[in-house]
């Protein structure tokens, strides 16, 4: 799954204004109002929303003062044993809790202004911070069931671990010593890579820079508190951008595009033995794609990190040592149809997505005439093809997107990379998930060998 923090900014998973805290546009409603702490009227009484795709500002405008009222009506009438809960809840998570709840308040008192141009910087509203301890509560609390509810049925959660933040976020704001900025809080680097399969001019992120040298002298830390909250979420997590741990590319601040800039050493072993010393065995798996060097996969190899296969990337060219194709698969890997960043399955191969644009149409056909001949199919169903593709080699796990399931195009794509807005909106209906869809999935499972049960 994404990342699930509160996005600071074009609602991207991947700029979250805490690297910890849980999205409260996430928290059920009708949850709240079956603990007593909203009326059934509140929760009946929602706006007419685009039944597809998600309105990001609408859903705020509904639910914050919904998720409020609930958090002073939790304050003026909640049991004992739920205010214990609460208490017990802000004791343990103080170390990050503490600081998200100053900075959201802050932020909101500030209209939702960058921290760097605050006008009210003194201590926040007490009833204000309040009201982020407890909606931070509830998401957990919410979260935890659901995680439960998943566990019993041997179901594990895979989450995703973003390797930069936000610098509109609690993190950079509460620890600047940690990043890459100047006297005014601002970045003097920021985050990205150069020109790859996504664009020609690169993907200009915008993240600050960590420093690497303060976060070593913490014993990282900030990178254990965090990733010991997340394994409270999550079974299993991706490593973002895993490339970025042996080398990361600096952009000046002032630049437009990624074209410019240049590669400089991450933190390496020595960032992977602190977090064994804390951990043990790392439930990671290595996002390693893009421009990888053998410096990269040898990091990876020392660790024992599954690496990812996106089958999307395998036709570009017909040589048959491409490590994206599936005669070409290692058992310790984790193989997808496409990934958040891809088209779906039907768009890809009808190139109809924004992002063909800026790559020659000859190649395009001929990478789907490869695609056509490698997987013996007449493209009718290229998105049952390819799921079969996945599911049947040795990839000890298989991923497919839900779009590719139902057979979707570039219209339910997730994100275009380097377009700013307009992403990350797509959602299910209830509807769309048939018995055949089941039925299907469950067969190619039994047949592999990729049934449990």
């Amino acid at each position: 799954m994404l990342p699930l923090g509160p996005p600071a900014q074009d609602n991207s998973p991947y700029m979250a204004c805490s690297s910890v805290a849980g999205n409260p546009l996430l928290i059920s409603l009708e949850t709240l109002a079956r603990q007593g702490l909203l009326s059934n009227a509140d929760v009946d009484n929602c706006p007419s929303f685009p039944a597809g795709t998600v309105d990001f500002d609408g859903v705020a405008a509904f639910k914050w003062p919904l998720l409020k009222k609930a958090a002073h009506t939790f304050f003026a009438h909640a049991s004992t044993e739920s205010r214990e809960e609460f208490e017990r809840f802000c004791a343990e998570k103080a170390f990050w809790l503490d600081r998200f709840a100053d900075f959201a308040a802050l932020r909101d008192e500030n209209d939702g202004a960058l921290w760097t141009r605050w006008v009210r910087t003194c201590e926040p509203y007490p009833q204000d911070v309040f009201v982020h301890k407890y909606v931070q509560f509830e998401f957990f609390r919410q979260w935890r069931a659901l995680r439960r509810y998943c566990n019993e049925r041997a179901i594990r959660l895979m989450g995703d671990l973003p390797i930069f933040v936000a610098h509109d976020s609690a993190d950079v704001w509460g620890n600047p010593e940690l990043y890459d900025l100047n006297e005014r809080g601002d970045p003097r680097t920021v985050a990205g890579v150069p020109p790859d399969y996504f664009s020609a001019t690169g993907q200009l992120w915008g993240n600050p820079l960590y420093r690497w040298d303060a976060m070593e002298s913490s014993g990282y830390l900030w990178w254990i508190d965090r990733i010991r909250c997340l394994l409270e979420q999550v079974d299993i997590m991706r490593l973002d951008h895993f490339r970025g741990f042996e080398k990361y590319f600096v952009i000046p601040c002032d630049a437009r595009d990624a074209t410019h800039g240049h590669w400089a050493d991450g933190p390496g072993d020595r960032f992977f033995a602190a977090l064994e010393r804390a951990f043990g065995r790392l439930p990671f798996i290595a996002e390693d794609l893009g421009l990888i060097t053998p410096e990269v996969l040898a990091l990876r190899e020392r660790w024992g990190f599954p690496g990812m296969r996106v089958l999307q990337f395998a036709f570009a060219t017909e040589s048959p040592t491409d490590p994206f194709k599936p005669h070409n698969f290692i058992r310790n890997c984790v193989v997808y149809t496409g990934t958040h960043d891809n088209d779906t399955a039907m768009g890809w191969f009808r190139g109809t997505s924004a992002g063909e644009r800026s790559r020659p149409e000859e190649h395009t056909r001929a990478e789907r005439a490869f695609a056509l001949r490698y997987l013996d199919s007449d493209g009718i169903e290229v998105n049952w093809d390819l799921i079969r593709a996945v599911i049947s080699s040795v990839a000890d796990t298989a991923i497919f997107p839900l779009q590719d399931v139902l057979g979707l195009g570039s219209e339910a794509r997730m994100n275009l990379p380097s377009i700013a807005g307009g992403n990350w909106g797509w959602r299910f209906l209830e509807e769309q998930l048939t018995r055949e869809h089941s039925v299907r999935l469950r067969e190619l499972c039994r047949i592999y060998g990729r049934m449990e049960c």
